[in-house]
């Protein structure tokens, strides 16, 4: 751990409010909070060193002995947009409602946001779980100080982007990545697990928000550029000219969120040129091998803890075919995992956005019920 910053203290009875004005479920609440942003080391997509940050809430009751729900968060692109960094409920409302029911919660920010140095690697699911794993261990670095322990057994839950990094965590920690903790179980909301055989396929078929999908597909290709390579030399090979000089500034975490919606267009038509579709359509090289890999959350083990899918129906951002998928190479491996349908909830007009407010509701009372 590099540093630790106190952020702030909630009662129990500011939480509940806290939670409400932004629609989260405030049900689970019985203790106030603590909020801390952890500095520690971690490494970059290539193995070198570097740092990451994220955000730690500390329930204010009298356990010693914490269990620990990690929560990873969905897609931002700009770096003050990180739980740690931006305190808005939507932000910290997740680890925020996990602390104030009795866990230990940790958000990590994820390499290249918040206080981390670089470019974002997005949607890359080796270095989310390197981070997530590194915040795990900076945490259990600092709660003795505040007379804490962690008793070593996590909860992982995330939300889309963060769906696939809780599954690569889950992964590593069965797989032993580290003496001290292990997994109990595992939770990921509306996730994007299978880019190549569900995601790419909605969005290019115009199955899912158009803007959005403008959006992911260029945060996808200027990002596993940078990350991968051998997509592109230059922007405008595969980037319409009108966008092609300013793409990747829209991605490398100083542009804020609604600038770049704004300076990108309303279809994919109009962003991409044939190359850019030809790519997206019959992935080859560096670029087929990272959907590979991406997708191994689901295809590569066979949890042997818990697993519950969450899902919103008529998702227009993460199609539900993600989820199925899922659900169907575990199955194979001889794995059942509940596929559960959070329900009808809109956050922003958003579907997508509102699963995360109703399977935030859903796995703390499970992982409640789990402890």
């Amino acid at each position: 751990m590099v540093s630790a910053t106190h952020l702030g203290t909630m009662t129990a009875g500011q939480v509940r409010t806290w939670l409400a004005s932004e629609e989260f479920d405030a049900a689970s609440v019985r203790y106030g909070v603590d909020t801390y942003r952890l500095v520690y080391r971690t490494i970059d997509p290539r193995g070198r060193s570097t740092t990451a940050s994220g955000l730690l809430v500390l329930p204010r009751n009298n356990d010693r002995w914490l269990r620990t729900v990690s929560y990873t968060h969905g897609t931002t692109s700009y770096k003050p947009d990180a739980p740690s960094i931006a305190d808005g409920v939507w932000d910290r409302g997740p680890a925020v409602t996990y602390a104030a029911a009795g866990f230990a919660a940790v958000a990590p920010d994820y390499l290249g946001l918040g206080e981390g140095p670089g470019v974002h690697p997005w949607k890359h699911v080796p270095s989310e779980t390197s981070a997530s794993l590194d915040m795990l261990r900076a945490a259990r670095q600092f709660v003795p100080w505040k007379g804490r322990f962690l008793d070593g057994q996590v909860l992982a839950t995330g939300f889309s982007q963060g769906a696939s990094s809780a599954l690569g965590l889950a992964r590593a920690l069965q797989d032993r990545a580290d003496p001290h903790f292990r997994i109990r179980a595992v939770a990921p909301i509306a996730g994007a697990y299978d880019f190549r055989g569900a995601e790419l396929p909605a969005l290019l078929n115009g199955d899912l928000d158009p803007k959005m999908s403008v959006a992911y597909a260029a945060y996808l290709l200027t990002s596993w550029n940078r990350v991968h390579g051998g997509i592109y030399e230059d922007p405008s090979e595969v980037f319409e000219d009108e966008y092609a000089s300013d793409v990747e500034k829209y991605f490398d975490g100083t542009t804020p969120g609604p600038d770049m919606l704004k300076g990108l267009p309303g279809t994919l038509g109009e962003l991409l040129k044939p190359r850019g579709f030809e790519v997206l359509r019959h992935p080859s090289g560096a670029f087929a091998e990272a959907l590979r890999v991406d997708a191994e959350v689901c295809t590569a083990w066979t949890p042997r803890v818990p697993v519950h899918l969450y899902k919103i129906s008529d998702d227009e951002q993460a199609t539900t075919l993600n989820t199925d998928h899922c659900a169907a190479a575990f199955r194979a491996r001889g794995v059942h995992t509940p596929v559960i349908d959070v329900g009808d909830k809109l956050y922003g007009g958003s579907r997508h956005l509102g699963a995360n407010l109703a399977g935030t509701a859903q796995t703390v009372r499970w992982f409640t019920a789990l402890s």
